[in-house]
């Protein structure tokens, strides 16, 4: 996220109404509400993340024991755990 200085993009009268909230201060707006895009939407980690989690589940059906996938995927087992809750209750939804 770059900063734009306000000077280069408002009015005058809105800086100053500004600077009777904050003076000096960097602030920041958010965008509007049909502007925003989910976490992930930019990269490709959201997939990966989720491949990864298929692959954990697989591997503990074919009955790799938990503490074994937390060292395989340099996870706690307590997000081992949660993971296969996740995928669990993901593939109940499907069928």
């Amino acid at each position: 996220m770059g900063y734009i200085r306000a000077e280069e993009i408002l009015p005058g009268e809105i800086i100053e109404l500004i600077q009777e909230y904050v003076d000096g201060t960097n602030i920041y707006i958010p965008r509007k509400q049909e502007h925003r895009r989910e976490w992930g939407a930019k990269t490709t980690y959201r997939v990966e993340l989720q491949d990864r989690n298929h692959l954990i589940y697989r591997d503990y059906l074919a009955g790799m024991p938990i503490y074994e996938l937390a060292e395989t995927y340099y996870l706690s087992e307590k997000s081992i755990q949660r993971i296969i809750r996740q995928e669990r209750l993901s593939h109940r939804e499907l069928t």
